[in-house]
């Protein structure tokens, strides 16, 4: 199979991972505007919880994905390490770029932006960049506990057997947690997350910064299968997980704006003091808002 069907068959899944994702959330936006006027902002998206039962099922959709992935894990990678990929120098640079940007390049943006916010003064940046970073630690926790109850051995250690699983192992070696990948998972934690949070304040965001953040996060995946660090099953999930992970972490935080961690962080802000008349004198009073 040419490598360019195997780039589009690895695209497709990935971009159907990230599309089941917001599928709840773009549900509720859809219903909420049939019965008003105005547009919906992310702001306004409904429910409290963390995860709903929508999330589940958009979960659900992704895990049945990815297992149908798995048959074509094994060519996939024999693809990849052909030798003619592997010998071009735009190739192994690109992949090395990209691979920084996956981890630790999706740390530095998330926290960074979050500061320079801070120090700025801007509201929106330091919005953005401390739910950003919750996308990231989220979908990093729950990467993390399933590399390590999936134990899956990495391609590197055996590109023809994909199906190396080993309840538990992922926990004691690196070489054997390949699923999902992290990296990718990141990637698009931070694609997702940004993507909802300009969307409160710059309307066109999905149609100019989406495709931009999200196109990047799949390069991310193909990086990583390109070093011979995943499989493609491994990046597909990762990038539902990250996805997920994204439009929850903003949902929530825009549902509960003065949550402790927003308060803690400084991203609810009292607003100017209000002086009203009271039946014993005159009150004083300050109203935390965000934003």
């Amino acid at each position: 199979m040419p490598l360019s069907t195997t780039l589009r068959r690895l695209a497709l899944g990935a971009t159907l991972a990230s599309c089941l994702a917001p599928c709840p959330a773009l549900a509720q936006r859809l219903g909420a505007a049939t019965d008003s006027a105005s547009p919906p902002q992310a702001a306004t998206v409904p429910g409290r919880a963390l995860l709903t039962r929508r999330d589940l099922v958009a979960a659900g959709a992704l895990a049945a994905v990815t297992i149908a992935l798995l048959p074509a894990d094994r060519q996939i990678a024999e693809e990849f390490r052909d030798p003619g990929p592997q010998r071009s120098m735009l190739l192994r640079d690109g992949a090395r770029t990209f691979n920084f940007l996956g981890d630790p390049g999706t740390v530095i943006a998330a926290v960074g932006a979050y500061g320079v916010g801070r120090l700025a003064h801007s509201d929106h940046l330091a919005d953005l960049g401390l739910h950003t970073t919750e996308a990231v630690v989220l979908s990093g926790a729950a990467t993390a506990l399933i590399k390590g109850i999936a134990g899956r051995q990495r391609p590197y250690l055996d590109r023809t057997d994909s199906d190396r699983f080993g309840f538990g192992r992922g926990f004691t070696s690196g070489a054997r947690s390949s699923f999902p990948s992290g990296h990718t998972t990141a990637a698009f934690a931070v694609a997702s997350a940004v993507t909802e949070e300009t969307r409160d304040w710059w309307p066109n965001a999905p149609w100019i910064v989406g495709p931009v953040l999200y196109g990047g996060a799949g390069l991310v995946g193909l990086a990583r299968v390109y070093a011979d660090k995943h499989w493609a099953s491994d990046v597909v999930l990762g990038a539902g997980l990250g996805t997920l992970s994204g439009l929850s972490v903003v949902r929530y935080n825009h549902a509960r704006p003065h949550n402790r961690v927003n308060r803690w962080l400084g991203v609810a802000r009292a607003a100017a003091p209000t002086v009203t008349p009271g039946p014993n004198g005159l009150a004083l009073a300050w109203r935390v808002t965000t934003r």
